[in-house]
């Protein structure tokens, strides 16, 4: 089928005025917390919404991973996490926004405590917190450590 020249025009640039369904976000970076400091939690946060405000202010999609690990991990703790309230409303206003916590840690203070680590609804666990920030480098995120 052949479209006359001004048909065809328009088609062409509203098929490259429109992103594509799988277009890629503007910005993918994973934030590393290992320390068991409210400070240092509160600091990831602050990064986390600093970054998906700045970037959808601009009408762009951002991914943001928090990677725990290690004393870090309180962070992701019901029973202990100083920030759980705080993650819990982050969680619900950022679609792209997700929490890792590393298997290895959770395995062993579960050892050590002879007690299961509840962690918060939020959390996903990850193999090994440090293997997890590898990877997602390798997929070209952004690395912060605050």
């Amino acid at each position: 089928m052949k479209f006359k020249g001004g048909l065809a025009a328009l088609a062409l640039a509203i098929g490259c005025a429109v992103a594509p369904a799988w277009a890629e976000p503007a910005a993918k970076v994973a934030i590393h917390v290992d320390e068991d400091s409210v400070r240092t939690m509160n600091m990831a946060l602050n990064n986390a919404a600093n970054i998906e405000k700045y970037y959808g202010d601009k009408g762009e999609e951002v991914v943001v991973e928090i990677v725990t690990y290690g004393p870090g991990l309180t962070m992701l703790r019901e029973d202990i996490s100083p920030v759980k309230d705080r993650i819990a409303e982050m969680a619900l206003q950022y679609d792209n926004l997700t929490f890792s916590a590393c298997l290895n840690t959770v395995e062993a203070i579960k050892q050590k405590t002879q007690a299961d680590v509840p962690l918060i609804e939020e959390a996903s666990v990850v193999p090994s917190g440090a293997v997890r920030l590898m990877e997602l480098q390798q997929q070209g995120y952004s690395y912060l450590r605050p």
